[in-house]
C-alpha cells in the first residue's frame, strides 16, 4: 500500500503508469446512452465506413473518463487521495482516434508545483498522456490539482 503523499512530497518529474484497458463496444453504445451523443461516427458501423476512419471511434470524452478511472487506481493517486482537496480544471486535447478493440493506459507526470496563498495547500499540474497498445498517445491531459500540504 502507498504512503500517504501531502504536496511537498511530490516531486516535478515523478511518474505514474496504470495498468490497461480495453476499449469495448459496450462501452460505447452505454457512453451514448449516458451521454446522449448519438453521433454515428461513434454508433453507426455502416456510417463509419465511409467516414475519415474506415471505422466506428470511441467518443473522446469516453476515453478521457476510463482514463481518469485508470488514474484513480494507479499508486500515485493512492498516495495523494486522502489529501487530494480539489481538481480545478481539465485541458484536453485528442490527438488520434481511439478504435473497439485498442487498449489504452495513463502515463501521468508531475509537470509543476506551486504554493498558493494559503498555506495548508497546494497545487501540482498532472499532465496525463494516453496511449495505445502500439504506444501512440492517442491524448493528453493537464489537470491542475490541488493539494494538502504538512501544516
Amino acid at each position: 500500500m502507498a504512503e500517504s503523499k501531502y504536496f511537498e512530497d511530490l516531486k516535478i518529474g515523478e511518474r505514474a503508469v496504470t495498468a490497461g484497458r480495453t476499449i469495448t463496444e459496450a462501452d460505447i453504445v452505454s457512453f451514448a446512452g449516458l451521454s446522449g451523443d448519438y453521433n454515428p461516427i461513434h454508433v453507426d458501423e455502416s456510417y463509419s465506413k465511409t467516414g475519415p476512419f474506415g471505422r466506428r471511434i470511441a467518443h473522446g470524452l469516453l476515453v478521457l473518463s476510463i482514463a481518469s478511472g485508470l488514474f484513480t487506481q494507479c499508486e500515485m493517486n493512492i498516495a495523494i487521495k486522502n489529501n487530494l482537496i480539489a481538481l480545478l480544471e481539465v485541458k484536453a486535447r485528442f490527438l488520434k482516434p481511439v478504435f473497439i478493440g485498442d487498449t489504452i493506459h495513463v502515463e501521468a507526470e508531475v509537470k509543476e508545483k506551486r504554493e498558493t496563498s494559503k498555506p495548508d495547500r497546494g497545487i501540482i499540474l498532472l499532465e496525463r498522456a494516453v496511449l495505445n497498445q502500439d504506444g501512440e498517445v492517442v491524448q493528453i491531459c493537464e489537470t491542475p490539482l490541488m493539494i494538502r500540504r504538512r501544516c
